[in-house]
């Protein structure tokens, strides 16, 4: 299916201070252009507390934003994976958790092989999946809502490559904007 959608990088690591510098501007542009957004924090995260704090972190950053997209943990640290599937597992749970605890749409971005090898599929189907696996198919069996297929797409108005998904359906069961800790969204 072809949406037009952007998910730029919110930031890494446990402080808000690793924002992504062109987050504020990337998601301006994108919600003025009309696109549905989503957003991801990269994970260097080297324990579940250390996930939360990366959770914290991102909510800082991502202040009210309104997203049509999850808010993805995007996990990829070859030593990550080193450690196991159940560490995995315990990262993906307690920054998605502290996600959906503050009425975000919580999901995970990770490469198809690290998926099936180091995400058990309790964690794979309660999260939203985008999965990256290159080339003209998607060989990851479970049920995911975007599959990044290309790192060397082009986009109009953009210059160099972008990373090309398809979306496939994003189950919407979970509230996907922040709420205000006033009440409102």
């Amino acid at each position: 299916m072809a949406v037009a959608k952007s998910v730029p990088r919110a930031g890494y690591g446990r402080s808000a201070d690793q924002v992504d510098r062109y987050f504020a501007e990337h998601y301006a542009q994108a919600k003025a252009a009309g696109l549905q957004v989503g957003t991801y924090w990269y994970s260097y995260a080297v324990s579940p507390a250390d996930a939360a704090n990366e959770a914290r972190a991102c909510l800082t950053v991502l202040g009210n934003c309104h997203f049509d997209y999850p808010i993805y943990f995007d996990l990829e640290e070859k030593w990550q994976f080193a450690n196991g599937r159940n560490f995995c597992d315990s990262l993906v749970k307690n920054f998605c958790s502290v996600l959906e605890q503050n009425g975000c749409y919580a999901g995970l971005y990770i490469s198809r092989s690290p998926l099936q090898n180091y995400i058990s599929s309790s964690v794979a189907q309660r999260y939203a999946i985008w999965v990256a696996e290159y080339g003209p198919r998607c060989n990851y069996g479970g049920n995911y809502g975007l599959w990044q297929h290309s790192s060397n797409g082009s986009v109009p108005g953009v210059s160099g490559n972008c990373d090309i998904d398809y979306a496939a359906v994003i189950n919407k069961k979970h509230p996907v904007t922040r709420k205000d800790p006033d009440g409102g969204l």
